[in-house]
Protein backbone atom coordinates (compact mmCIF):
# COMPACT_ATOMS: atom_id res chain seq x y z
CA UNK A 1 0.00 0.00 0.00
CA UNK A 2 0.76 3.48 -0.87
CA UNK A 3 0.83 4.56 2.53
CA UNK A 4 3.09 1.52 4.12
CA UNK A 5 5.91 2.67 1.61
CA UNK A 6 5.78 5.86 2.56
CA UNK A 7 5.94 5.58 6.21
CA UNK A 8 8.91 2.54 5.10
CA UNK A 9 10.70 5.42 3.72
CA UNK A 10 10.37 8.18 6.10
CA UNK A 11 8.36 9.58 3.68
CA UNK A 12 5.00 11.40 4.60
CA UNK A 13 1.68 11.58 2.76
CA UNK A 14 0.81 14.46 0.19
CA UNK A 15 -2.37 15.46 2.15
CA UNK A 16 0.17 15.22 5.32
CA UNK A 17 2.43 17.22 3.87
CA UNK A 18 -0.01 20.17 3.11
CA UNK A 19 -1.55 19.79 6.49
CA UNK A 20 1.39 20.71 8.08
CA UNK A 21 1.77 23.92 5.47
CA UNK A 22 -1.38 24.83 6.56
CA UNK A 23 -1.08 24.96 9.96
CA UNK A 24 2.47 26.58 9.60
CA UNK A 25 0.27 29.29 7.66
CA UNK A 26 -2.65 29.38 10.53
CA UNK A 27 0.50 29.89 13.22
CA UNK A 28 2.35 31.91 12.00
CA UNK A 29 0.17 34.92 10.59
CA UNK A 30 -1.41 34.28 14.36
CA UNK A 31 2.02 35.09 16.10
CA UNK A 32 2.66 37.69 13.93
CA UNK A 33 -0.64 39.24 14.55
CA UNK A 34 -0.14 39.08 18.24
CA UNK A 35 3.70 40.41 18.03
CA UNK A 36 2.11 43.04 15.53
CA UNK A 37 -0.73 43.78 18.38
CA UNK A 38 1.30 43.84 21.11
CA UNK A 39 4.23 46.16 19.67
CA UNK A 40 2.17 47.95 18.01
CA UNK A 41 3.83 50.76 15.90
CA UNK A 42 2.45 52.48 13.23
CA UNK A 43 0.38 50.51 10.48
CA UNK A 44 2.02 47.40 12.55
CA UNK A 45 -0.84 45.27 10.69
CA UNK A 46 1.68 44.86 7.71
CA UNK A 47 4.04 42.24 9.43
CA UNK A 48 1.05 40.06 9.64
CA UNK A 49 0.53 40.52 5.69
CA UNK A 50 4.19 39.75 4.93
CA UNK A 51 3.86 36.75 6.65
CA UNK A 52 0.46 35.44 5.18
CA UNK A 53 1.83 36.07 1.69
CA UNK A 54 5.27 34.26 2.49
CA UNK A 55 4.17 31.54 4.13
CA UNK A 56 0.77 31.27 1.75
CA UNK A 57 3.66 29.43 -0.71
CA UNK A 58 5.59 25.91 -0.57
CA UNK A 59 8.66 27.49 -0.19
CA UNK A 60 11.15 26.10 1.61
CA UNK A 61 12.38 28.21 4.79
CA UNK A 62 14.82 30.24 3.78
CA UNK A 63 18.46 30.32 4.98
CA UNK A 64 20.07 33.34 6.49
CA UNK A 65 21.38 34.02 3.34
CA UNK A 66 18.70 33.87 1.56
CA UNK A 67 16.80 35.31 4.04
CA UNK A 68 19.10 38.40 3.53
CA UNK A 69 18.57 38.47 0.20
CA UNK A 70 14.63 38.33 0.09
CA UNK A 71 14.34 41.20 3.14
CA UNK A 72 16.41 43.34 0.51
CA UNK A 73 14.09 42.00 -2.41
CA UNK A 74 11.42 43.05 0.11
CA UNK A 75 12.68 46.50 1.05
CA UNK A 76 13.70 47.55 -1.88
CA UNK A 77 10.49 49.34 -3.25
CA UNK A 78 10.52 50.84 -0.49
CA UNK A 79 13.66 52.70 -1.64
CA UNK A 80 12.55 52.70 -5.46
CA UNK A 81 9.40 54.78 -4.06
CA UNK A 82 11.83 56.75 -2.11
CA UNK A 83 13.45 57.62 -5.08
CA UNK A 84 10.88 58.80 -6.93
CA UNK A 85 9.50 61.47 -4.46
CA UNK A 86 11.39 64.39 -5.82
CA UNK A 87 10.89 64.01 -9.15
CA UNK A 88 6.75 63.98 -7.83
CA UNK A 89 7.71 67.28 -6.35
CA UNK A 90 9.77 69.35 -8.51
CA UNK A 91 8.81 67.57 -11.98
CA UNK A 92 5.76 65.90 -11.13
CA UNK A 93 4.78 64.70 -14.72
CA UNK A 94 8.02 63.21 -15.25
CA UNK A 95 7.24 61.62 -11.79
CA UNK A 96 4.10 60.47 -12.90
CA UNK A 97 5.69 59.06 -15.95
CA UNK A 98 8.49 57.37 -14.34
CA UNK A 99 5.90 55.68 -11.59
CA UNK A 100 4.23 53.93 -14.43
CA UNK A 101 7.55 52.84 -15.83
CA UNK A 102 8.19 51.64 -12.36
CA UNK A 103 4.53 49.69 -12.16
CA UNK A 104 4.95 48.31 -15.77
CA UNK A 105 8.00 46.63 -14.45
CA UNK A 106 6.48 45.14 -11.92
CA UNK A 107 4.18 43.69 -13.81
CA UNK A 108 5.88 42.92 -16.83
CA UNK A 109 8.03 41.43 -14.16
CA UNK A 110 5.27 38.68 -13.06
CA UNK A 111 4.42 38.45 -16.70
CA UNK A 112 7.67 36.77 -17.37
CA UNK A 113 7.61 34.37 -15.31
CA UNK A 114 8.91 36.14 -12.40
CA UNK A 115 8.33 35.72 -8.54
CA UNK A 116 4.56 36.75 -7.98
CA UNK A 117 5.72 37.30 -4.29
CA UNK A 118 8.43 39.72 -4.79
CA UNK A 119 6.13 41.42 -7.78
CA UNK A 120 3.71 41.90 -5.32
CA UNK A 121 5.35 43.54 -2.62
CA UNK A 122 7.38 45.82 -5.56
CA UNK A 123 3.86 47.05 -6.63
CA UNK A 124 2.21 47.53 -3.27
CA UNK A 125 5.43 49.12 -1.68
CA UNK A 126 6.07 51.82 -4.71
CA UNK A 127 2.11 52.58 -4.88
CA UNK A 128 1.89 53.10 -1.47
CA UNK A 129 5.06 55.04 -1.22
CA UNK A 130 4.45 57.44 -4.06
CA UNK A 131 0.78 58.20 -2.74
CA UNK A 132 1.47 59.03 0.36
CA UNK A 133 4.45 61.29 0.05
CA UNK A 134 3.18 63.00 -2.42
CA UNK A 135 0.92 64.26 -0.05
CA UNK A 136 3.22 64.33 3.28
CA UNK A 137 6.97 63.73 4.09
CA UNK A 138 6.15 63.64 7.70
CA UNK A 139 3.16 61.03 6.62
CA UNK A 140 6.19 59.18 4.16
CA UNK A 141 8.47 58.90 7.39
CA UNK A 142 6.40 57.01 9.18
CA UNK A 143 5.08 55.18 6.15
CA UNK A 144 8.67 53.92 5.68
CA UNK A 145 9.26 52.91 8.91
CA UNK A 146 6.01 51.33 9.33
CA UNK A 147 6.69 48.78 6.02
CA UNK A 148 10.55 48.33 7.04
CA UNK A 149 9.55 47.05 10.54
CA UNK A 150 6.68 45.04 9.02
CA UNK A 151 8.22 43.50 6.21
CA UNK A 152 11.65 42.25 8.75
CA UNK A 153 9.06 41.15 11.17
CA UNK A 154 6.83 39.73 9.09
CA UNK A 155 9.92 37.71 7.87
CA UNK A 156 11.10 37.03 11.37
CA UNK A 157 7.78 35.42 11.99
CA UNK A 158 8.02 33.35 8.70
CA UNK A 159 11.42 31.81 10.21
CA UNK A 160 9.89 30.93 13.43
CA UNK A 161 6.58 29.28 12.07
CA UNK A 162 9.39 27.33 10.23
CA UNK A 163 11.08 26.28 13.08
CA UNK A 164 8.23 25.64 15.12
CA UNK A 165 6.40 23.33 12.20
CA UNK A 166 9.16 22.40 9.93
CA UNK A 167 8.84 20.88 6.55
CA UNK A 168 7.42 16.93 5.93
CA UNK A 169 9.85 14.93 4.02
CA UNK A 170 8.12 13.47 0.52
CA UNK A 171 8.88 11.78 -2.46
CA UNK A 172 10.01 14.46 -4.81
CA UNK A 173 9.13 12.62 -7.62
CA UNK A 174 5.56 13.39 -6.49
CA UNK A 175 6.20 16.88 -7.83
CA UNK A 176 3.91 17.89 -10.94
CA UNK A 177 6.23 18.50 -13.94
CA UNK A 178 7.17 22.69 -13.94
CA UNK A 179 5.17 24.03 -17.28
CA UNK A 180 7.42 25.84 -20.23
CA UNK A 181 4.50 27.63 -20.69
CA UNK A 182 5.86 31.11 -18.76
CA UNK A 183 9.15 30.66 -20.61
CA UNK A 184 7.36 30.22 -24.28
CA UNK A 185 5.16 33.23 -24.22
CA UNK A 186 6.29 35.73 -26.86
CA UNK A 187 7.71 39.35 -25.75
CA UNK A 188 4.21 41.14 -27.44
CA UNK A 189 2.23 38.42 -24.66
CA UNK A 190 4.09 39.44 -22.17
CA UNK A 191 4.09 43.47 -22.78
CA UNK A 192 0.44 43.21 -23.26
CA UNK A 193 -0.17 41.25 -19.84
CA UNK A 194 1.87 43.94 -18.26
CA UNK A 195 0.09 46.91 -20.11
CA UNK A 196 -3.28 45.44 -19.20
CA UNK A 197 -2.07 45.35 -15.15
CA UNK A 198 -1.03 48.76 -15.15
CA UNK A 199 -4.32 49.98 -17.51
CA UNK A 200 -6.09 48.79 -13.96
CA UNK A 201 -3.43 49.69 -11.63
CA UNK A 202 -2.56 53.11 -12.38
CA UNK A 203 -5.21 55.68 -13.38
CA UNK A 204 -6.14 54.80 -9.18
CA UNK A 205 -3.05 55.47 -8.36
CA UNK A 206 -2.61 58.87 -10.68
CA UNK A 207 -5.92 60.22 -8.75
CA UNK A 208 -4.41 59.71 -5.19
CA UNK A 209 -1.44 61.39 -6.46
CA UNK A 210 -2.91 64.15 -7.70
CA UNK A 211 -5.48 63.66 -4.32
CA UNK A 212 -4.83 65.81 -0.98
CA UNK A 213 -6.27 62.66 1.19
CA UNK A 214 -4.62 59.98 -0.41
CA UNK A 215 -2.96 58.34 2.91
CA UNK A 216 -7.10 57.68 4.25
CA UNK A 217 -7.55 55.50 1.00
CA UNK A 218 -3.84 53.92 2.48
CA UNK A 219 -6.55 50.27 2.04
CA UNK A 220 -7.83 50.47 -1.44
CA UNK A 221 -4.18 51.31 -2.78
CA UNK A 222 -3.27 48.26 -0.93
CA UNK A 223 -5.96 46.32 -2.95
CA UNK A 224 -5.62 47.91 -6.04
CA UNK A 225 -1.93 47.28 -6.41
CA UNK A 226 -2.22 43.94 -5.39
CA UNK A 227 -5.14 43.41 -7.70
CA UNK A 228 -2.75 44.55 -10.77
CA UNK A 229 -0.46 41.13 -9.63
CA UNK A 230 -2.95 39.26 -9.52
CA UNK A 231 -4.29 40.03 -12.95
CA UNK A 232 -0.86 39.88 -14.22
CA UNK A 233 -0.25 35.92 -12.72
CA UNK A 234 -3.68 34.78 -13.39
CA UNK A 235 -5.25 32.68 -16.57
CA UNK A 236 -6.72 35.29 -18.58
CA UNK A 237 -9.87 33.19 -18.80
CA UNK A 238 -10.64 33.02 -15.23
CA UNK A 239 -9.78 36.67 -14.32
CA UNK A 240 -13.02 38.24 -14.43
CA UNK A 241 -14.32 35.20 -11.86
CA UNK A 242 -11.11 35.34 -9.80
CA UNK A 243 -10.95 39.09 -9.06
CA UNK A 244 -14.82 38.92 -8.12
CA UNK A 245 -14.40 36.06 -5.97
CA UNK A 246 -10.95 36.84 -3.99
CA UNK A 247 -12.92 40.29 -2.92
CA UNK A 248 -15.98 38.70 -1.81
CA UNK A 249 -14.30 35.66 0.18
CA UNK A 250 -12.02 38.12 1.94
CA UNK A 251 -15.09 41.02 2.57
CA UNK A 252 -16.88 38.37 3.64
CA UNK A 253 -14.22 36.98 5.81
CA UNK A 254 -13.51 40.25 7.36
CA UNK A 255 -17.83 40.72 8.19
CA UNK A 256 -17.45 37.92 10.46
CA UNK A 257 -14.39 38.79 11.86
CA UNK A 258 -15.45 42.09 12.70
CA UNK A 259 -18.91 41.12 13.78
CA UNK A 260 -17.12 38.74 15.96
CA UNK A 261 -14.75 41.47 17.39
CA UNK A 262 -17.91 43.19 18.08
CA UNK A 263 -18.91 41.10 20.17
CA UNK A 264 -15.62 40.03 22.29
CA UNK A 265 -12.98 42.93 21.39
CA UNK A 266 -10.01 41.30 22.53
CA UNK A 267 -6.90 40.11 21.22
CA UNK A 268 -7.47 36.20 22.25
CA UNK A 269 -10.42 35.55 20.15
CA UNK A 270 -8.62 38.11 17.34
CA UNK A 271 -6.04 36.13 16.81
CA UNK A 272 -8.11 32.66 17.08
CA UNK A 273 -10.34 34.30 14.11
CA UNK A 274 -7.08 34.82 11.96
CA UNK A 275 -5.91 31.38 12.49
CA UNK A 276 -9.43 30.22 11.61
CA UNK A 277 -9.52 32.07 8.21
CA UNK A 278 -6.22 30.65 7.41
CA UNK A 279 -7.07 27.02 8.31
CA UNK A 280 -9.99 27.32 6.17
CA UNK A 281 -8.26 29.26 2.85
CA UNK A 282 -5.17 26.87 3.25
CA UNK A 283 -7.92 24.24 2.28
CA UNK A 284 -7.74 25.57 -1.05
CA UNK A 285 -4.67 26.90 -0.73
CA UNK A 286 -2.65 23.61 -0.45
CA UNK A 287 -3.30 20.81 -2.43
CA UNK A 288 -0.92 17.30 -1.35
CA UNK A 289 2.85 18.97 -1.81
CA UNK A 290 1.66 21.65 -4.38
CA UNK A 291 -1.06 24.40 -4.95
CA UNK A 292 -4.69 23.67 -5.61
CA UNK A 293 -5.68 24.50 -8.82
CA UNK A 294 -7.39 27.97 -7.40
CA UNK A 295 -4.94 28.64 -4.95
CA UNK A 296 -4.37 32.52 -6.18
CA UNK A 297 -7.83 32.90 -5.98
CA UNK A 298 -8.27 31.94 -2.43
CA UNK A 299 -4.64 33.55 -1.50
CA UNK A 300 -5.79 36.68 -2.80
CA UNK A 301 -8.74 36.15 -0.88
CA UNK A 302 -7.34 35.84 2.76
CA UNK A 303 -4.53 38.45 1.66
CA UNK A 304 -8.23 41.16 1.09
CA UNK A 305 -9.42 40.00 4.44
CA UNK A 306 -6.30 40.71 5.92
CA UNK A 307 -6.13 44.21 4.29
CA UNK A 308 -9.51 44.68 5.37
CA UNK A 309 -10.02 43.92 8.75
CA UNK A 310 -6.83 44.49 10.23
CA UNK A 311 -5.92 48.39 9.55
CA UNK A 312 -9.63 48.60 10.85
CA UNK A 313 -8.68 47.09 14.23
CA UNK A 314 -5.46 48.68 14.46
CA UNK A 315 -6.82 52.22 13.86
CA UNK A 316 -9.87 52.15 15.78
CA UNK A 317 -11.38 51.09 18.60
CA UNK A 318 -14.90 48.67 17.94
CA UNK A 319 -17.65 50.61 18.10
CA UNK A 320 -20.41 52.28 15.47
CA UNK A 321 -18.05 55.08 14.27
CA UNK A 322 -15.46 52.61 13.47
CA UNK A 323 -18.28 50.04 12.12
CA UNK A 324 -19.13 53.00 9.39
CA UNK A 325 -15.53 53.10 8.33
CA UNK A 326 -15.47 49.78 8.06
CA UNK A 327 -17.97 48.91 5.65
CA UNK A 328 -17.15 52.13 3.78
CA UNK A 329 -13.95 50.67 3.12
CA UNK A 330 -15.65 47.57 2.06
CA UNK A 331 -17.78 49.06 -0.35
CA UNK A 332 -14.79 51.04 -1.66
CA UNK A 333 -12.88 47.48 -2.06
CA UNK A 334 -15.59 45.86 -3.81
CA UNK A 335 -15.96 49.06 -6.16
CA UNK A 336 -12.52 48.56 -7.00
CA UNK A 337 -12.70 44.94 -8.04
CA UNK A 338 -15.87 45.82 -10.10
CA UNK A 339 -13.89 48.45 -11.76
CA UNK A 340 -10.44 45.94 -12.41
CA UNK A 341 -13.05 43.51 -13.63
CA UNK A 342 -14.38 45.66 -15.98
CA UNK A 343 -11.55 47.39 -17.28
CA UNK A 344 -10.09 43.99 -18.25
CA UNK A 345 -12.92 43.14 -20.21
CA UNK A 346 -12.84 46.62 -22.04
CA UNK A 347 -8.70 46.14 -22.27
CA UNK A 348 -9.14 41.90 -23.69
CA UNK A 349 -12.39 43.54 -26.14
CA UNK A 350 -10.07 46.39 -27.44
CA UNK A 351 -6.68 44.06 -27.52
CA UNK A 352 -7.96 40.64 -27.90
CA UNK A 353 -5.46 38.20 -26.49
CA UNK A 354 -3.16 35.96 -28.61
CA UNK A 355 -2.39 33.06 -26.36
CA UNK A 356 -2.69 29.70 -28.29
CA UNK A 357 -6.20 27.99 -26.89
CA UNK A 358 -4.23 24.87 -24.92
CA UNK A 359 -5.82 23.44 -22.27
CA UNK A 360 -5.87 25.76 -18.53
CA UNK A 361 -3.12 25.18 -16.78
CA UNK A 362 -2.88 24.65 -13.31
CA UNK A 363 -2.07 27.62 -10.91
CA UNK A 364 1.33 27.16 -9.55
CA UNK A 365 3.67 29.55 -7.70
Amino acid sequence: MLSESLENSKFFAPEQVAQGRILRLALGVSLSLVFSQVVNWDISFIAPIVTMVLLATPMPAPGFKQGIGLLILLLLPIFAGIALIPFLYYARWAGIALVAIVLFYSFYFTAKGGSPIVGTFFTIGVSLIVTVGSVSLDLLLVLVKGLSLGVIFGLVFVWIAHALLPDLSFDSSLLPAKSNSVTSKSSGVIVREALRSLVVTFPIALMLLFSSNSPAYFVVMMKTAAMGQQISSSDSRSMGQSLLASTLLGGIGAILAWQWLSIWPNIVPYALIIALAALIFGQYIFNGVSMHRNAGMWSYGLLTMLVILLPAVTDSQIGSTAGESFYSRIFLIVLVAIYGTLSVKLFDGLWPSQEPTSPQLEHSS
